[in-house]
Order: C-alpha cells, then sequence, then structure tokens
C-alpha cells in the first residue's frame, strides 16, 4: 500500500498495476486517458484543500479529504468549492474499471475499454472511445459522446446529450429537460432507446442501416427522412406514432418524446472515392 498528501502541482507515478480507479473530486476539471505505460496521477493545479492519492490492492483512489460539516451539493456553492478545486490527469492501463465522480467542473475520459462510470453534479462530460459498460450521468450539464462502442448509459436531468460516430451495441439515452441528438454508425443488431420529457429528439442513420423504428411523441411531431418510416399528418393533428423497417431490421430503435418533436434523418453511405478526396 502507498499513500501521498497533494497539496501542491505534483506528478506521482504508479509502479504497482493497476485493476481500478476512483476518484472523488469536488470541484474542478478532471481528464482521465488509457495509457501503455505506468499509472501517473498529474495535479497541475490545487486549491486549498488537499488531495489524497492511495494505492492498495491494484486499486488506484484519487480524493478530496471531506468534512464532515459540509454534506454533498452544498460544497459547490460559495467560496468553499474553490477550496478544494483541482485540476487533475490521470493516465491509467485500458482495462482498468473505472468509477469517477465529480460535483462541480469538466471531466473527460478518453480510450478506456474497461467499464466506466462517471457520475457529475454540475458540469460537462466528454466521452471518447470507450468500450466496454460505460454509464454517465449528470443532474446539470451537457455530455458528449464520441467513438463509443459496447453499452452505453446516458442521463441527465438539465442538458443536452449527444452520441457520434459512434456503433455501440446496446445505448440508454435520457433527458428529463434537455434535448438528444444521435449520429450513428450502422447499428447493425444494436439496441437503441432515446426519451426525452421536455426536449427534442434527432438521430441520424446511415442510409444502408438494419434497424427496426419505433417512433413515438405525446406533443410534438415526428420527420423523417426514410420512406420506410412514415411521417406527416394523421387525422386532425401531427402524427404521434411511426413504425418501420430499414434494412433487414436486425437492430431495434425506439425514441419517444414527451414534450418536443421526433426526427429521423438518413446520412448518405461515404464511397471509397468519398474517403480518398478528403483532405
Amino acid at each position: 500500500m502507498a499513500n501521498w498528501t497533494v497539496d501542491s502541482p505534483q506528478r506521482i507515478t504508479v509502479d504497482e498495476p493497476v485493476t481500478r480507479l476512483d476518484v472523488r473530486l469536488v470541484s474542478g476539471r478532471l481528464n482521465v486517458v488509457a495509457t501503455d505505460g505506468p499509472a501517473r496521477v498529474d495535479v497541475t493545479r490545487i486549491g486549498r484543500r488537499p488531495l489524497l492519492v492511495e494505492m492498495r490492492d491494484g486499486r488506484l483512489t484519487v480524493q478530496h479529504e471531506r468534512s464532515s460539516r459540509w454534506p454533498g451539493v452544498l460544497w459547490s456553492f460559495g467560496p468553499l468549492h474553490r477550496r478544494y478545486r483541482a485540476e487533475v490527469s490521470i493516465a491509467v492501463p485500458a482495462e482498468v474499471l473505472a468509477d469517477l465522480h465529480l460535483v462541480d467542473g469538466t471531466l473527460v475520459a478518453s480510450g478506456l475499454r474497461g467499464d466506466t462510470k462517471v457520475d457529475v453534479t454540475s458540469g460537462q462530460v466528454t466521452l471518447r472511445g470507450l468500450r466496454g459498460r460505460t454509464s454517465a450521468k449528470v443532474i446539470s450539464g451537457p455530455v458528449e459522446a464520441l467513438g463509443i462502442g459496447g453499452d452505453l448509459d446516458l442521463e441527465t436531468v438539465s442538458g443536452e446529450l449527444i452520441l457520434a460516430d459512434s456503433a455501440p451495441e446496446r445505448v440508454r439515452a435520457h433527458a428529463v429537460s434537455g434535448s438528444i441528438t444521435c449520429d450513428l454508425d450502422n447499428p447493425r443488431g444494436s439496441e437503441i432507446r432515446l426519451s426525452a420529457i421536455s426536449g427534442s429528439i434527432t438521430v441520424r442513420v446511415r442510409e444502408d442501416s438494419d434497424l427496426t423504428v419505433h417512433l413515438h411523441t405525446t406533443s410534438g411531431r415526428i420527420t423523417s427522412g426514410f420512406p420506410q418510416v412514415g411521417a406527416g399528418q394523421q387525422g386532425f393533428g401531427p402524427i404521434k406514432d411511426s413504425h418501420g423497417v430499414l434494412g433487414g431490421g436486425a437492430g431495434r430503435l425506439w425514441a419517444s418524446a414527451t414534450s418536443g418533436s421526433i426526427a429521423l434523418l438518413a446520412r448518405p453511405v461515404a464511397t471509397a472515392e468519398d474517403v480518398e478526396e478528403l483532405p
């Protein structure tokens, strides 16, 4: 077991194998990236409250020292959270299990192949190139997920969810107050469930996608760029439910909006000539 108390900018190199990463920060910026070398913790900025770093039985823990006088969410208000502000970059093996918590700030995780859990109270989350099972929950703020595979679970109370350049096996995205935007590669065999209570849903998939599609909105309208999935008017008002099959229908797409519209867009399939013309 090894312990460090960090009260100034510092780099810590961990020589032991790391299989799990647990981070609990109050305020600031957290970057977690995959590396082929030994695990590292780089603290480039630190407030008046130190960070505690511990390595025990394959588990690397980085956390703020907490005061029992200040429960959870109160830390993010007033001058108190500035005392705990830190900017931390952590490099770990790609296969680690990561559990990342931040009360207020910005969190970026990239290149991890194991299961990753992200929990942010107020801030912005960016996920890049993750595999395994990935879940991200934000109370207030946006989540952007790029190049994601495996299983993905996104949730925000107040904010926007964006998923792009991805072909995950399973997606669940839920926004209470905010929009959902998905730009997916051919999700053949995938299960995609999108729901928004107060906000719109926009989904763009390739023209050659294999999807069985179910779209529903309570008080919005549905538009579709695929003739197989009807949209437009039904009776005396906008259509509220739309179903259809794209290609072989191997994957499943469900999208439901309570107070908002749903748009299903078609993306042309890039040809070899298109790729060669890119700069």
